[in-house]
């Protein structure tokens, strides 16, 4: 699941949301510290954010616990970003049977189906307590979420979501992803739960690390 273990908030998904973004959140992160809140990327990780956009990426595993607690909150992050950021999820892999998870997340959003899925998938597994690990129970998952599964099954085995989950861990590499959930910034950022000692912090460090971006810094 993880390269390292590290500490996330058990709970409060819900309180983060209604300050992100504001006064308060980026005072209470106003000066994150390269090398103890945050890691500074070097080489520069690829962007696909067009010129004048702040890319911000959460990279994620659907069966990852922490990063199923993380999503009620990052969702909620999500709807109250400004309009220079573009945000994007990179599902990991950081062994061979993380793969089909890979393409299951490219599948859905190659579809059009990320926003009526992606929380789905992990309600399935960590709630219903559903085995997704594998091709043959997510093609049937997907057949009962009223998807046509044959189209499905295209995209799964398509050669560009092979590309799209190639890529992703590709930037998982060069954003040297210690473990899930975690977020890089611009190319030049990364942020975990561990280095800003929880993940409702690790979004404001990730808001004063887009602001300094937007400074041109």
């Amino acid at each position: 699941m993880k390269r390292r273990d590290f500490s996330l908030l058990a709970g409060g998904a819900a309180v983060a949301s209604t300050t992100l973004w504001s006064a308060a959140a980026h005072a209470d992160a106003a000066k994150p510290e390269a090398g103890t809140d945050y890691l500074v990327v070097d080489p520069r990780a690829p962007v696909e954010a067009p010129a004048g956009k702040i890319e911000v990426v959460e990279f994620f595993w659907y069966s990852c616990p922490h990063c199923n607690a993380f999503e009620p909150m990052l969702e909620g992050w999500i709807k109250q970003l400004p309009k220079d950021v573009a945000f994007r999820r990179v599902p990991v892999a950081f062994r061979d049977d993380f793969v089909p998870q890979q393409r299951l997340f490219y599948a859905l959003d190659a579809m059009g189906l990320v926003d009526k899925l992606h929380a789905k998938v992990f309600a399935a597994i960590h709630v219903e307590k559903q085995d997704l690990s594998k091709a043959p129970a997510i093609l049937a998952w997907v057949g009962k979420q009223g998807v046509d599964v044959a189209k499905f099954t295209e995209q799964f085995n398509s050669f560009s979501v092979a590309a799209k989950a190639s890529k992703g861990t590709q930037l998982q590499n060069s954003y040297k992803v210690e473990g899930v959930p975690a977020l890089g910034v611009a190319g030049r950022f990364y942020v975990d739960g561990s280095l800003a000692k929880g993940m409702d912090k690790a979004i404001k460090v990730v808001e004063a690390l887009a602001a300094t971006v937007r400074s041109g810094k």
